[in-house]
């Protein structure tokens, strides 16, 4: 990647709809490879001195490349973890508590598993619109399904009419 064309990146990353993204990895690669040999460092400050590495894609890497325990906040781990511990208010002016549940909550030595199950159980069942809130594992102590069984009721008593 480091020795390829910034042009023949952004060829092959076109398809995925990310216009900054291919430069941004090129120039991480090339980084990398001056500063660490072409291995990208597992240290979480080192990750985040890379221009284009934030704390998401820090603890993506710390988790998912060295099997760490770091915490990530994607799209759908913040649906999952907003809708089961908190439901109240905007996720997005709550990530600090959002950051502290995903890193209290993986259980010692399973970073990667824990965060790949996360962030699939917020594709699969605990979907951005119609979730399954009746076939959900959590569902027993989750702050947002009673919420979303009082919406349903609602939405059946409407329908009536």
């Amino acid at each position: 990647l480091a020795d390829a064309l910034v042009s023949d990146v952004k060829k092959t990353w076109y398809p995925l709809g990310y216009n900054i993204r291919p430069e941004r990895l090129h120039s991480i690669a090339c980084e990398t490879v001056e500063r660490y040999g072409g291995q990208l460092p597992s240290d979480a400050e080192e990750l985040l001195s890379f221009k284009g590495i934030g704390r998401y894609t820090a603890g993506a890497i710390r988790s998912f490349a060295f099997n760490e325990d770091a915490p990530i906040l994607d799209t759908n781990v913040i649906r999952v973890l907003h809708r089961v511990f908190i439901a109240k208010g905007d996720p997005k002016t709550q990530k600090a508590r959002l950051w502290q549940l995903s890193e209290a909550l993986i259980p010692s030595g399973k970073g990667y598993d824990f965060n790949q199950a996360i962030m699939d159980f917020g594709a699969i069942c605990c979907t951005a619109r119609n979730p399954s809130c009746r076939q959900c594992p959590m569902k027993s102590f989750c702050k947002t399904y009673p919420l979303e069984q009082k919406s349903q009721k609602m939405t059946v008593r409407h329908a009536g009419r």
